[in-house]
């Protein structure tokens, strides 16, 4: 696997043994100003440089780190386009309507300054919910395999909500590393920046893999629901039960947006292995998920 810009960068400024404030100031002295923040973000790759005075900068760090002319530039890719997309996706919904809680993720998103929006086409999307022996929520791991609509694109930004305004961990980022994560502890919301290992081209294809999930006891489960605001070729969802907490009864629901009072679908078979599941092609933008009753 190629070695990413903040990889490179950090291994040059630990090999020259310079700290960021020496950096800031070498920058200063040839009137560049990058202030220590972003030098810090850039090599943990929690952004990258991309306005032409950030990309001045680098052809400077280049010189400074004794890096080869374009070793660092050539690793940036192409620039990554800015706005929301979302508008420029036919059927495509607004977070308003599919979250009650739109307002928190709306503001979390604008705090990692996600300029994402729309420019990944979701082909597949396989989740599997454990529920433990307490009827509690232990865990949600996501797959995802999405399509780049545009050059450039390089992150995702993962969302879980708690109903029950409880904050989960993040056990796993596979395929990718974990950039910025806000929370929004009163509505119980985490929004996870999942950086690619490198831009995509329009039409590459990539995978994430991550999970939430809690250490000490989750909230109460009764339902799993997923928000999609794009159409998205098929999405699986598994729910698995532990043998002391198997419920009653099981059904498929879904809602096309926030107004519209949810429906069940579908009665679920509760197989053997203690595990009910949907598998839908062709999704349509709306909430899908499953409910469950105990008793």
């Amino acid at each position: 696997m190629a070695d990413s810009f903040d990889s490179v960068l950090r291994t040059a400024i630990q090999a020259r043994g310079l700290g960021l404030e020496r950096l800031h100031a070498r920058l200063a002295e040839r009137g560049i100003h990058v202030s220590v923040a972003s030098l810090s973000n850039w090599q943990r790759g929690r952004c990258r440089p991309e306005r032409s005075r950030s990309l001045s900068a680098v052809q400077a760090l280049e010189e400074i780190l004794e890096l080869p002319a374009d070793s660092l530039t050539a690793l940036l890719g192409p620039r990554r386009p800015r706005g929301r997309w979302a508008h420029n996706v036919p059927g495509a919904l607004s977070y308003r309507d599919v979250s009650q809680v739109h307002a928190s993720v709306d503001r979390l998103l604008d705090q990692i300054r996600n300029p994402v929006d729309g420019q990944l086409r979701w082909l597949s999307c396989d989740e599997t919910v454990r529920v433990g022996a307490r009827r509690d929520e232990r865990s949600v791991r996501t797959r995802v395999v999405f399509q780049a609509r545009t050059d450039g694109v390089d992150r995702h930004v993962a969302v879980h909500y708690c109903e029950k305004e409880m904050l989960p961990d993040i056990r796993r980022a596979s395929h990718c590393r974990l950039g910025q994560v806000r929370t929004d502890p009163e509505a119980g919301v985490t929004a996870a920046e999942l950086l690619f290992e490198h831009p995509l081209r329009r039409g590459e294809t990539y995978m994430v893999d991550y999970e939430f999930g809690y250490s000490r006891g989750g909230p109460e489960a009764t339902f799993y629901q997923r928000w999609f605001r794009h159409p998205m070729h098929m999405y699986l969802l598994h729910v698995h039960f532990e043998p002391d907490a198997l419920p009653a009864r099981c059904l498929r629901v879904w809602q096309p947006n926030t107004v519209t009072p949810a429906a069940d679908v579908a009665e679920l078979r509760l197989s053997d292995w203690r595990a009910v599941h949907v598998a839908e092609m062709e999704v349509r933008p709306g909430v899908h998920g499953i409910r469950w009753e105990w008793d």
